[in-house]
Parts: C-alpha cells; structure tokens; sequence
C-alpha cells in the first residue's frame, strides 16, 4: 500500500490543536485588533468579551 501525502492547511492544524478556550481567546485577541480603528471604545468591546465568555461557560457548568 502506498502513503500519500495531503497538504494540510497550516491554520486549520492550529485551530485543530487549540482547546476551544485558546480559540475563543484567540478570536477575542483579533476582534481587538479589528475593532481599533472603529467608533468603538474599548470598553465596549471589553464588555462584549465579558458578555461571550460569562454566556460560553455558564454552559459548561
């Protein structure tokens, strides 16, 4: 039997590797970065990111 190879995309292996905390953080840390040049302050988007994180594991528990 031969073993072929697949190409494997690199960001999709990362995410793969992350728990579902490090993603979450992960996306929190781009929104930041997104979210800098708009209207909006940061403690707007520091709410909203307490808001998600209190929603996401409340479930959990």
């Amino acid at each position: 039997m031969r073993a072929t190879a697949q190409k494997i995309d690199l960001e999709d292996y990362i995410l793969s590797v992350l728990s579902p905390e490090d993603r979450l953080d992960a996306a929190f840390k781009v929104a930041k970065e997104v979210f800098k040049k708009t209207k909006l302050t940061m403690k707007d988007i520091d709410n909203a990111v307490k808001s998600v994180r209190r929603k996401t594991y409340e479930k959990k528990k």
